[in-house]
Formats: structure tokens, sequence, C-alpha cells
């Protein structure tokens, strides 16, 4: 997967961050999310980790523009979100969430076209063809371009959900461009799992900063550079993936013994003991 535009070499390119500052997000009376201090940096994959109930979608809610904190801001390039005119917002970032209901018979192909409204055109161009069909391509959907949204399975339908994403940030112009995925495994078996979070590592490579919700903890070992793990709606730690895929925080958090060993590469592997 090649992007249009390496923001590596972009000047000032390291001052261009996401971040929650002192982020409070209360539904009612329940407090979500309380003095969450998040700061994500381009060129790096940050996968937000914790139980169920910890706040992580929330937080990506947040760090989206979707969901406005009770209290504190979210910031792109120190700007608040809700400061953001919604389409420059939509060619910056784009999110994957969960499920995405979609009730008409599109084919593959024109979800994925989707992903290409924020950039203006009335109708497709030739550039926003060649760009689905690169994201199609990207994401092992080519060959579905043409069937019916609604016949394929959950986990292809998520791939074309992630082609839908890609596209929209495709030629980001504004850069660094966001890709936020929330719990982008569920659905997939093993090999689309990987290919997925490949696909992510290959974006921050090109200099996008990229976010994802995950609730296998090896996987946030093995794709993410830094780790954020969050409980009861707070921030627990946050560093680099060494310093927060710790057995024993880790054990404290989740409620069950685990420990920490190493892959080939060094990377840490937690399992149950």
């Amino acid at each position: 997967m090649n992007l249009a535009v390496d923001w590596r070499a972009a000047s000032g390119a390291d001052e261009r961050v996401l971040e929650a500052r002192d982020v409070h997000l209360h539904y009612g009376s329940r407090r979500v999310l309380q003095a969450v201090n998040l700061r994500a940096q381009p060129g790096r994959v940050l996968a937000l980790i914790g139980p169920n109930g910890a706040g992580k979608s929330s937080l990506l809610g947040v760090l989206a523009g979707l969901l406005r904190p009770s209290l504190g801001v979210a910031m792109l390039d120190g700007v608040s979100l809700a400061r953001w005119p919604a389409p420059e917002l939509a060619r910056r970032r784009a999110m994957l969430s969960q499920r995405v209901q979609l009730g008409f018979g599109f084919r593959a192909e024109e979800v994925a076209m989707l992903g290409r409204s924020p950039h203006g055109a009335a109708s497709p161009q030739a550039s926003d063809r060649r760009i689905v069909e690169a994201a199609l391509r990207a994401t092992g959907t080519w060959e579905l371009r043409q069937r019916n949204y609604l016949e394929l399975s959950g986990g292809e339908q998520q791939r074309v959900q992630l082609a839908r994403v890609l596209a929209q940030i495709w030629d980001c112009r504004e850069a660094p461009g966001w890709l936020l995925l929330d719990e982008p495994e569920a659905g997939l078996d093993i090999a689309h799992q990987h290919d997925l979070l490949g696909h992510a590592r290959q974006l921050a490579g090109q200099g996008f900063g990229v976010i994802a919700v995950l609730h296998e903890l090896n996987l946030a070992a093995r794709y993410a550079d830094d780790v954020a793990l969050l409980a009861q709606g707070r921030l627990v730690r946050h560093g680099g993936r060494d310093q927060v895929l710790d057995a024993q925080v880790l054990s404290k958090i989740y409620g069950v013994a685990l420990a920490c060993a190493r892959d080939g590469e060094g990377r840490p592997l937690i399992h149950a003991v």
C-alpha cells in the first residue's frame, strides 16, 4: 500500500498531534472518562487497551470529534476539534467503527466510494476511482467490488469498510492524516486481523497517525508503537509498548494472573498463568 503523501518529510510534522487535554465525559450521572490526558503522534500506531467498560471506544469517539467532552478538550494541530469545519476534519481523519450499519444493497465499490464524499466532487472523478481501486486492492476486496454489500460475510464487510476509510484519507493534503480504528479485529479471522493491522503499520510508516482500540493484547504488542492502558475511565499508563505491557500491572487491571514472555523479535507476549 502506497499513499500519495509521506508526511515524515513535512516540515513541522512533529508538532501536528491529536490529543486529549483533561478530558471528562459523562453520560448523565455516569462518569465514562475522567481527567484523561493523551497525546498521539503521527508516524506511530497507538493502541488503546483495557477491560470492557474502561472507556476505550468513548475516548476514540472524543478523539474523532464524534463525542464532545463534558469537560476538557480534544485538539488536532492545537485547535479544538469543535472548531474544525466538518468537511476539513473529514479530510484529515477517518474512523472505522466496530459495526457500520448499511441498509441498502450497494455494491462493495460503491461503499468504498463513500469515503471520497468529503473531497467535494458532486460525482466521482477519475482520480476518485483510482483511489477507490487502490484502497480495495490494499484491503483484498477488489474481487468483491461488484458484489452486493449486504450479501458479504461480516469479515468481508469489515474489510470493505476499511477500504472506505482508507479512500477517505488516501490523498490527504493537509497532513498528517489520521486513521482511527475501533476494535478493527472484531469479526475477522486471524489472517485478516494481521492483514488489517499490517496496513495500519504501513500507514504509520508513511507518516500517518493510527489509533486503534484493541482487545487482543498480543496484537497491541505486535503492531503498536505506543500503548495507552485505561481502566474505569482513567488513563492508567501511556507510553511505549514495553513500558505499558507489564504483566504485574495488566494482571491487576484485568483481574487475571498474566505473564510476559518475548517473541523472536523481542516483542512482549502476554499469556495467562
